[in-house]
């Protein structure tokens, strides 16, 4: 696996290559509110690919970064598709990746080990809100790997997202270049802590695809 290296599903934020990259190689997305120091290793990912995935993506919490409640996975849920993002990375990327989600930093720990989550579809590491991975199926016989929150879509209350954050997920969905711009817009629109609070045209909006104003809770 580290020489073909892992799939990271994007179904939030990080869909966005340019929010991806702060990660990657350090810094602060447009639209947030904290810099991040990156990962040891900075290279860009070999490869990106639209995926749709089983479960739900929903809003919830409220990030210190956007404002707004942010994106979480849940595999359980059924129906979906989930639209999500993938980006061929090392293991040893996700590894960083994973320890800025969950407010560390690189390289002061071991790498993740993969193998519970590779082994089971799932592994928690925490109690945190991006402390469990998940395992989402293959892509050209490599995992498809991310991080959640360990809770069920149902436990927590929904938040709308803000529209900076909102505005990202919506930019790199459609930068995948799968769907057209209505589909992911109804799409984000219609996810709990969204719906009722962004409409579709709205979501267009923010994504530079429509007229009408934009707004949201």
């Amino acid at each position: 696996m580290g020489r073909t290296g892992v799939w990271y599903l994007a179904y939030g934020s990080n869909a966005d290559p340019g929010r991806l990259g702060c990660y990657l190689r350090g810094g602060r997305p447009e639209g947030g509110r904290r810099v991040y120091p990156g990962c040891r290793d900075r290279a860009a990912p070999r490869a990106s690919a639209a995926v749709e995935v089983p479960g739900a993506v929903y809003f919830a919490t409220e990030s210190p970064v956007w404002g707004g409640g942010r994106a979480f996975y849940d595999p359980t849920v059924p129906g979906g598709p989930v639209l999500a993002r993938a980006y061929l990375i090392t293991p040893g990327q996700f590894s960083d990746l994973a320890a800025q989600e969950m407010y560390r930093t690189p390289g002061q720990g071991p790498d993740l080990d993969l193998a519970g989550v590779l082994r089971d579809g799932r592994a928690v590491l925490g109690d945190g809100r991006y402390e469990t991975l998940v395992c989402a199926g293959l892509l050209d016989g490599r995992p498809l790997l991310t991080f959640t929150a360990p809770w069920a879509m149902g436990e927590v209350p929904p938040n709308p997202p803000s529209a900076a954050y909102l505005r990202c997920v919506a930019r790199g969905l459609l930068g995948a270049g799968a769907w057209d711009a209505r589909t992911v817009a109804g799409y984000l629109a219609a996810r709990p802590g969204a719906a009722g609070c962004w409409t579709a045209g709205q979501v267009l909006d923010l994504a530079g695809c429509g007229q009408g104003p934009a707004g949201g809770g």
